[in-house]
């Protein structure tokens, strides 16, 4: 049997409705093309869903396929057997528990139980519908300022963000997915919300990289991927972090020495506007060290960047081996012998001891 060639295109689309159309099979087969990210609306049921990624993966065995699916407010499948997820707030609650006598310590060791749990039931019931890899966990410190983060994040404390997340890593690992922090450096500051406005958080380049960007360097080799922030830190660029070479090339890969993959954030996002056209913002975003651009939620937008955008080839294979590394390395199990799966049974178990979970 003839080894598939993995050659993933920098473009991360996503498809019309539940079932694929021509123009969506057109998008997918283009060489530019190498993730596709679900939504809700991607999801009917656990059938429908598998069918579509089945589908997929039979035009492009080397398509990523990719959704947010955080917990919480961000879960993009919550019927029909999916466990719906706490937020993430949830596990930096329990974090400070104290239970009757016991130790502090022993709180955070149950909370990082937890969060693998959470990590494991997450990967497992979505790679059973041939989902390859979430978005999450989300590493922003929660300062209480930002109504689009809010209780998407563990914590104000950079320690508990990194003890939580490093465990929902676990997790998500043992039931054979990458992970993706975000959002690079830190969103938890910004007020405004980059899907409808540009925010710009004016703190200095020390605060920043002392508090909001600790989880990225402690959890070092242990991130799979990066998805920067569409904030503005006008005392370190001008430029969003994702679009900035400051950001992704001097302090990401070089200072904290991370050889992952770097997503952009959506560039049809009113924070993104800042680069101009799609096209533009993609090649802002390539050129500052992204080795995959999301485009959602714009057909139009898609068709534009996949007739125009021009990307060497030599970026092209550096991305490429970089999102291979992505792709799960075990097959996954199927929903039914999921469900008898002694490690799956014990994850739920614990969440709903903890309340975590109904």
């Amino acid at each position: 049997m003839s080894k598939v060639k993995m050659n993933p295109g920098p473009i991360t689309l996503d498809v019309v409705g539940q079932s694929l159309n021509a123009d969506d099979r057109r998008r997918i087969l283009h060489p530019l093309t190498g993730g596709v990210i679900l939504f809700g609306r991607s999801f009917a049921n656990r059938k429908q869903l598998t069918k579509l990624t089945a589908d997929i993966k039979k035009l492009r065995p080397d398509i990523l396929i990719s959704i947010d699916h955080e917990g919480g407010r961000v879960q993009r499948c919550k019927t029909d057997g999916f466990t719906h997820l706490p937020a993430m707030r949830k596990l930096g609650e329990l974090w400070g528990v104290k239970h009757q006598s016991r130790h502090s310590a022993e709180s955070a060791a149950l909370a990082m139980a937890a969060a693998t749990a959470c990590g494991y039931v997450l990967a497992t019931e979505l790679r059973a519908c041939g989902v390859d890899f979430s978005f999450t966990p989300v590493l922003d410190l929660d300062f209480g300022r930002s109504g689009v983060i809010g209780d998407r994040s563990f914590s104000r404390d950079p320690q508990i963000v990194f003890a939580l997340a490093k465990s929902v890593n676990e997790g998500l690992r043992l039931g054979g997915m990458a992970n993706c922090g975000k959002h690079f450096p830190g969103h938890g500051w910004a007020e405004a919300d980059s899907h409808i406005a540009i925010p710009v958080d004016e703190r200095s380049l020390a605060q920043i990289l002392n508090d909001d960007a600790k989880p990225y360097e402690w959890l070092d080799l242990s991130l799979s991927a990066v998805m920067p922030a569409h904030v503005i830190y006008p005392q370190v660029d001008k430029n969003p972090a994702g679009f900035s070479k400051v950001w992704l090339h001097s302090i990401l890969r070089q200072e904290l020495g991370f050889e992952g993959v770097i997503f952009s954030d959506d560039l049809s996002m009113e924070g993104a506007s800042v680069a101009g056209s799609v096209v533009k913002g993609a090649e802002m975003a390539l050129e500052a060290g992204c080795d995959a651009v999301l485009i959602c939620n714009r057909p139009d937008l898609a068709d534009q960047l996949l007739s125009k955008l021009k990307v060497s080839k030599q970026k092209q294979a550096e991305s490429a081996t970089r999102l291979n590394r992505l792709m799960p390395a075990s097959p996954a199990m199927s929903w039914e012998a999921l469900q008898k799966d002694a490690q799956y049974q014990h994850a739920k178990g614990l969440l709903k001891q903890f309340k975590l979970i109904a």
